[in-house]
């Protein structure tokens, strides 16, 4: 390999690596401060609310998995996981509304994280051009993408995605108890329908992308519509 290809490779896992450890460090960080401050302070006592990303990373699920996904795919798909916060959801204040509450803090750091680094491009736009302004740049219109990625996978209604557990708080019980039934094999469902049905497609001669209609299109608008809220365009 040369010496152009190993730097480009290190470039591209240095405008890479931050904005995902950041990214899921706060997603994990806010359901455990969420749930601290509601009632229950399991993660609070383990550590977990902490910025810390050692904390949370898992280094499979965190590090591997999203990276090959990123660069294989050139950005477009990330799936990873991180090491789930502890969360006891009977010493919740009022379990039911709470754990909603706690669910979603973390797909909503996520798009705080990515309106906020949006603007950062303003700033980073007033340096000098150069390599290290170039680096900036790149961090920043990745924390975006990355974020939006995060917020709009995390919030699909299937448990034990953090969407799955705000339908579950939300919706009537005789509706809300069949889909909380779906937490211990949730993971297995989002792996066969994002990977395993579109590999299936790809064998029949079918072009399938569920990541593309359920996870890619909605993160593509919501990140136009945040660079569009600070006053900028992309491309």
């Amino acid at each position: 390999m040369s010496e152009f290809d190993l730097e480009a490779i290190g470039f591209a896992i240095s405008v890479w690596a931050l904005p995902v450890l950041v990214a899921i460090t706060l997603h994990e960080a806010a359901h455990g401060w969420a749930a601290w401050r509601l009632g229950d302070d399991t993660a609070k006592l383990l550590g977990r609310v902490s910025f810390n990303p050692l904390r949370h990373i898992h280094p499979f699920g965190t590090v591997l998995l999203p990276a090959a996904l990123l660069l294989a795919s050139g950005g477009r798909m990330m799936f990873g996981f991180a090491r789930p916060v502890p969360v006891n959801f009977n010493r919740l204040g009022r379990p039911r509304r709470d754990m909603v509450l706690v669910a979603a803090a973390g797909p909503g750091i996520n798009l705080v994280l990515a309106v906020a680094s949006a603007a950062a491009l303003h700033l980073a736009g007033l340096l000098d051009d150069g390599d290290p302004k170039s680096w900036l740049v790149h961090n920043l219109v990745n924390s975006v993408w990355i974020n939006v990625l995060l917020c709009v996978f995390n919030m699909l209604p299937l448990p034990p995605l953090d969407g799955g557990r705000v339908a579950v708080g939300l919706l009537p019980r005789r509706l809300a108890l069949p889909l909380a039934r779906l937490e211990n094999v949730g993971v297995m469902l989002i792996l066969a329908v994002m990977f395993l049905l579109p590999w299936i497609g790809r064998q029949a001669g079918f072009h399938i992308d569920v990541f593309g209609w359920l996870i890619g299109a909605p993160a593509a608008f919501l990140m136009d519509a945040i660079l569009g809220l600070v006053g900028l365009r992309l491309g």
